[in-house]
């Protein structure tokens, strides 16, 4: 269950404003000061794409100044624009045979609709409802016969609180339903390779509850029940179509593994890879080899733990070619002869490569920010330090260029979520600020996920608590290493980070200078209830893994710091989206009605 946020630019800036003059003292010259646009601006391009057959290339790009999708011919100069959005950005999309298919939101308020359209832009069709109804692609249907012109997808139309599957004619704009739920109410679908929904979920309480059928003739039977502190999750099925591949941490495990999983005989048969430090969560396939090819999981950095000769092979023959990058092959056609090639790091936004294996030559495609000095960046250095209560902590810390890490002015950035974890790569918002002097801390406190279950668990009941001190300890960690100025450390987060924001300036008022909170929870009785209706069937879970409004309302109002606005002493700047479902608009507006009610003026930013 995650907080999604965005670039909270302007907020950025009086954070700029309200922290002081960073340090000059240097160690060599720092960066020119780069303008504030650049760091986020649309790319140049991004998301490329290969068509299935191999014929054209696609990307997307800025139009009017929203993201749109663009294809070109192979080797022709031109492309051609395909949608011409100015409402929202076009984030995802894939390719159908010879059309595209993307999703967008109108309003904010992450409604999302799915469109389809034709590659020289002459048919643009809303595929789902346009107003009040959240849909997405539950199956491309890849190259699954008969099935050219289709693709699954699913969406809360009938019931705000559950996704129903449809069978969607991208072409004509069809719809069919494919089960009725109106009695059943699965929340949740799994398809086979042919496309054929073979499993179903429900949230029963804290349970997750995994429904199974042999084909589509046969109703669905009760096939897995687990407490939610357990996890079961089925990747997909295996190519005969008879077991599942799963990432699961039952049986004892701390960390989640990738296994094959029996189908008839509810059990692990093959252990695919395990991780002793981090959970395993995600596998990539070949569809024409039919053969896993990867793992991947996040450690310090996105990793990969190769199963395939073949791919090995040629991830290492790119490999000379990257030296001093990450690199992927994330594209290809579907005769496995064309690949796309992401390469980038903490300092460089990333570059796209295309790569025809058959001619075994490597051509570039585009820069994601070509106006981005890799040199002028800041290197993302992983940390650790250790909590009052004996906890590893793991995180990045970003040092300003060109000065000597020594009483600087710094930045605490946690993220969101708070069941989420910040991740190594370039960002925008900590090379911005990096840019500008500070040293940025951002950490992953305990519920962050990735490090087991153990880790996570330590994270219930602990908003304002532990959760709190886990940070707040990696402030003081900063100030002994001699890193920070402790008269200039200043927080900055969004979502469950903008909350943390609010409770690092009620709880521990004398930390910070300053503090920007952008959608940040700060009640959290009125944040229980007006979480969006396809979150209530996991309001059980979040009871014990935050609190209930009822029985534990004490504790809630201990770690509401709406509550507790009169200790706060330092600037503080609050950004809000007017349409945001999760985090209500109402949590930003408390805090600005309580601080005004003792004559505090607050900088306040509603996006509508």
């Amino acid at each position: 269950m995650r907080f999604n946020f965005l670039l909270p630019t302007l907020a950025a800036l009086v954070l700029a404003a309200s922290c002081g003059t960073p340090a000059t003292e240097t160690v060599k010259v720092p960066p020119p000061r780069i303008e504030l646009k650049d760091f986020f601006k649309n790319p140049e391009m991004s998301g490329f794409q290969i068509s299935p057959d191999g014929q054209h290339m696609s990307y997307r790009a800025p139009w009017k100044n929203r993201m749109n999708i663009f294809v070109k011919k192979m080797g022709a100069s031109e492309a051609v624009q395909v949608t011409h959005d100015t409402v929202r950005d076009i984030g995802g999309y894939f390719w159908k045979g010879d059309r595209v298919v993307y999703s967008r939101d109108v309003n904010g308020d992450e409604n999302f609709i799915v469109f389809s359209a034709s590659i020289d832009g002459s048919d643009v069709k809303a595929l789902t409802p346009e107003k009040g109804v959240r849909a997405g692609t539950l199956d491309r249907l890849h190259n699954v016969q008969g099935m050219e012109q289709s693709i699954l997808i699913q969406m809360n139309q009938r019931n705000p609180q559950v996704f129903d599957p449809y069978l969607c004619n991208i072409s004509s704009g069809e719809l069919k339903p494919l089960f009725d739920n109106s009695t059943a109410n699965y929340e949740g679908w799994i398809t086979d390779h042919n496309g054929v929904i073979r499993m179903a979920t429900k949230t029963d309480g804290t349970d997750q509850v995994y429904f199974y059928r042999a084909d589509e003739t046969q109703p669905f039977a009760e096939y897995m029940r687990h407490g939610f502190k357990d996890s079961w999750s089925p990747l997909m099925f295996t190519f005969d179509n008879a077991n599942l591949i799963v990432s699961h941490n039952l049986s004892g495990r701390d960390k989640s593994a990738v296994v094959e999983w029996d189908l008839a005989g509810k059990k692990e048969t093959k252990l695919i890879y395990e991780n002793k430090d981090y959970d395993v969560s995600n596998v990539d396939y070949s569809d024409k080899r039919k053969v896993l090819r990867m793992v991947t999981y996040t450690g310090w950095k996105e990793e990969r733990h190769i199963l395939d000769p073949q791919t090995q092979a040629l991830y290492d023959k790119l490999a000379p070619k990257f030296e001093g990058y990450d690199y992927w092959i994330y594209g290809e056609n579907d005769d496995e002869t064309m690949f796309m090639v992401w390469a980038g790091s903490d300092r460089q936004p990333g570059k796209y490569y295309f790569y025809d294996a058959t001619a075994d030559k490597l051509e570039a495609v585009a820069t994601l920010r070509p106006w981005i000095n890799e040199e002028h960046m800041a290197e993302m250095k992983p940390i650790t330090y250790t909590t009052r209560d004996g906890l590893t902590i793991h995180g990045y810390l970003t040092l300003p260029v060109g000065r000597e890490p020594k009483n600087l002015p710094v930045i605490i950035h946690p993220h969101g979520g708070p069941w989420a974890r910040d991740e190594w790569g370039f960002n925008s918002q900590v090379q911005w600020m990096a840019n500008r002097g500070y040293a940025v801390l951002q950490m992953n406190f305990r519920g962050s996920t990735g490090y087991g279950r153990a880790f996570w668990e330590k994270s219930f009941k602990q908003w304002g608590k532990t959760m709190q001190d886990d940070i707040t300890d990696g402030v003081e960690w900063l100030k002994r290493e001699g890193i920070a100025d402790s008269t200039r450390i200043a927080i900055y987060g969004a979502s469950y980070g903008g909350y943390a924001t609010l409770a690092g300036i009620t709880f521990t008022p004398d930390l910070y200078a300053c503090a920007v909170d952008y959608v940040g929870v700060s009640n959290m009785f009125t944040f229980m209830n007006t979480v969006p209706p396809y979150w209530e069937p996991f309001k059980k879970m979040m009871y014990e893994m935050v609190g209930d409004p009822k029985s534990d309302s004490l504790l809630l109002r201990d770690a509401s710091p709406v509550f507790f606005v009169d200790r706060i002493k330092c600037p503080l700047f609050i950004a809000q989206g007017a349409q945001d479902p999760r985090v209500n608009k109402d949590e930003s507006d408390q805090v600005v009605a309580a601080l005004k009610a003792r004559g505090v003026e607050v900088q306040y930013l509603v996006k509508g």
